[in-house]
């Protein structure tokens, strides 16, 4: 199966809901930066989370950044989203190992204390940035914690990844259910009725759910409506001309010291480790511009 979001509605519009299937990105993420089996599942749900906030967004140019700053192994997390579905992210430690706790990957230790900054650049002359301190470190919590602080609008997020024995990534999704200011006290009831009786994201995706059988539970009874369905995939849009501006943004006595160590330099990408090399001649055009 594809990975795709839905968005929906419940309630006569008291509540609206997001579901995501990310295996593909998730195991693509995993590729590119050679993920042990705990930085996968916390990239995993990161990516899962970003991608459905970035589609909360109005235009195709709005970009959502997730940061995590931690103190555990993992040393951080990045992940930048848009409103189409686009997605990538970096962990600053791919190889961090622990030991599982009660059985599962454990998330919350590789992070440890931290921060969760959540940047929405919608192309006014500030971005928006929120700020709130990690909860759990296991991203679904924290991101639900984040709503409600910084947007004031109460939420329900769920967001798993199951490892196959092999490493690679067997299933990877998530929702996230946000309530209206007007909603009545019973849909609510109802509601938290219902999240308390579901599966895990993880336990769903393993029996085969889809993200609209995700919602159909999690809304159960509650007259859900899907209002849009479109794809979503790992891109990363750096090029040899954005790399570049990254260069000359360093500033010139740095780009000087790189021609005069007179070899040919190597700058990887931190989302997708692409390599992109400039000789000294390009070295010196680059100095060029930059004056």
């Amino acid at each position: 199966m594809k990975d795709y979001i839905v968005r929906a509605t419940a309630a006569n519009t008291q509540i609206r809901a997001f579901a995501a299937m990310t295996t593909d990105l998730v195991e693509q993420a995993r590729r590119y930066h050679g993920t042990s089996p705990v930085a996968t599942a916390a990239l995993g749900r990161l990516l899962t989370g970003g991608v459905m906030m970035g589609s909360m967004m109005k235009n195709p140019t709005d970009v959502l950044t997730l940061q995590i700053n931690c103190s555990g192994p993992i040393g951080g997390l990045t992940v930048t989203a848009d409103a189409v579905g686009n997605v990538k992210g970096y962990v600053n430690e791919p190889e961090v190992i622990l030991p599982p706790k009660n059985g599962k990957l454990d998330v919350g230790g590789a992070l440890g204390q931290g921060i969760l900054n959540v940047i929405k650049d919608m192309g006014l002359k500030e971005p928006y940035a929120g700020q709130t301190i990690l909860q759990t470190g296991e991203i679904a919590e924290d991101l639900t914690y984040y709503f409600a602080t910084s947007e004031q609008v109460p939420s329900s997020v769920g967001l798993g990844v199951l490892m196959e024995k092999n490493n690679t990534v067997c299933c990877a999704g998530g929702f996230i259910v946000q309530v209206m200011p007007f909603i009545e006290e019973e849909v609510l009831t109802k509601l938290e009725e219902n999240i308390s009786k579901i599966q895990s994201v993880t336990a769903m995706l393993d029996n085969g759910h889809t993200p609209e059988e995700m919602l159909s539970q999690v809304l159960d009874g509650l007259d859900m409506e899907v209002t849009d369905t479109f794809p979503t995939s790992y891109h990363c849009n750096c090029s040899k001309e954005r790399i570049e501006k990254a260069i000359i943004s360093i500033g010139k006595k740095d780009i000087q010291e790189m021609i005069d160590d007179g070899e040919t330099i190597e700058v990887k990408c931190h989302f997708c480790n692409t390599a992109y090399h400039f000789t000294v001649e390009e070295l010196e055009a680059i100095l060029k511009k930059s004056r």
